[in-house]
């Protein structure tokens, strides 16, 4: 909760401070890694730099987080800083360093904002910063506390078992650990991160959703290629496709993300797009394990069969749970005669009362099943989302 003297302070500035958040977040990123290069070469991913994606989730969030503290001065926003927390406990992000974030982003206000920035609002946007930074890393450390690992050192080494390729531009990969252990339990739904160093000495890290069963001694993760187009060619999932083989090992971080199922049995929507299926097909192998007639709505949309990862296995599960149903839509379906062509239709379906949605894939399909489902009548709490990549969708939600 915002002090009595800064909530003022903060309503009659983040107006003004929004404005130029994007080109704080800009300079920030300057200067932290001009101090720290070390960041971007082995922690941050430099992809998303060079798009532009991580300064604008930076600066959704620090304005989200504003204006939540505003809006509803006497709740935290857990949902928002869960997902935040875990994504940072999967990069093995420590409380040392929002010190670090600390000095930069700050000196970087004062850069944009010049004499703006009086002792007042400093101090004001300061108990803001350090109200989320500590909310944060209380998370973060209840996260590694149950993850059994030091604050930021999940990492272990995982042998690649088994590879296949699944279509031309996506492969998955089965893992134990190298020393021959079981792999360790996850909740379906659930990501991990792979670190892997590439030619000029980077190591990067990329996260990938867990697309098998839980409780099997082994993960699986499914890779896609990403191709230069709008932004820059994937470097990691380019390493991974021309270099990871059955025997090779990777350094992998322990499982993190709250999508993850609610227990009880309630209704389900699993909507995906692309890559997206790929924490839909763990909920639904750990559904399948489970047995019971659990309503299941399954909607999946890609460009075509041949682009579709997993898709066999997809038809398979759904058409061995009892209470299950798959809505295919293709672009261009070919002769798939029972899938529909175009963009998902939700409807031409029908939704259980009490449903509650999962939905994974780029964020224009979260979108638009998003606001589907609103104007369903499903309320906003029970539609939940994974976003791979930076969040650009945090802080804007209903």
């Amino acid at each position: 909760m915002l002090s009595e003297q800064s909530a003022p302070v903060i309503r009659a500035t983040l107006p003004v401070v929004g404005a130029a958040i994007g080109e704080i977040t800009e300079l920030f990123y300057k200067k932290l890694f001009t101090d720290r290069p070390e960041l971007l070469r082995d922690l941050f991913n430099r992809g998303n730099q060079a798009s532009g994606e991580q300064q604008q989730a930076l600066a959704g969030s620090i304005a989200a987080f504003a204006g939540m503290l505003l809006e509803h001065p006497h709740a935290r926003p857990d949902a928002m800083l869960s997902r935040i927390a875990h994504k940072h406990a999967s990069l093995g992000v420590t409380s040392e360093q929002y010190k670090l974030v600390h000095q930069h982003l700050f000196g970087a206000i004062v850069e944009v904002l010049g004499d703006a920035v009086t002792e007042e609002v400093a101090a004001a946007w300061d108990e803001v910063y350090w109200l989320m930074a500590n909310a944060l890393i209380a998370v973060e450390a209840r996260l590694y506390q149950e993850a059994g690992a030091a604050e930021g050192a999940t990492w272990r080494p995982m042998r690649i078992v088994e590879r296949h390729e699944e279509t031309a531009d996506a492969m998955s990969l089965v893992l134990r650990p190298a020393d021959g252990t079981p792999a360790g339990a996850f909740r379906p739904g659930q990501y991990v991160s792979v670190q892997v160093e590439l030619a000029d000495g980077a190591r990067q890290i990329r996260q990938y959703s867990l697309s098998a069963a839980p409780g099997t001694g082994q993960w699986r993760i499914t890779v896609k290629r990403v191709r230069g187009g709008a932004g820059p060619e994937g470097e990691v999932s380019s390493w991974l496709h021309a270099h990871a083989r059955a025997g090779g090992v990777l350094q992998v971080s322990a499982p993190f993300g709250d999508l993850v199922l609610p227990e009880g049995d309630g209704p389900l929507l699993l909507a995906s797009a692309g890559i997206g299926c790929t924490p839909m097909l763990s909920m639904l192998h750990h559904l399948a394990a489970e047995g019971g007639n659990r309503s299941v709505t399954v909607v999946h949309a890609d460009r075509t069969p041949a682009d579709h990862a997993h898709r066999d296995e997809l038809r398979r599960l759904a058409a061995g749970l009892p209470g299950a149903a798959l809505h295919l839509w293709y672009e261009e379906p070919g002769d798939d005669t029972a899938a529909s062509r175009g963009t998902v239709d939700l409807a031409a379906l029908d939704l259980p009362e009490g449903v509650t949605a999962y939905l994974c894939g780029p964020l224009p399909f979260m979108r638009a099943v998003r606001g589907d489902l609103l104007r369903r009548g499903v309320p906003a709490r029970d539609v939940h989302y994974e976003a791979f990549g930076p969040d650009l969708w945090l802080g804007s939600e209903d």
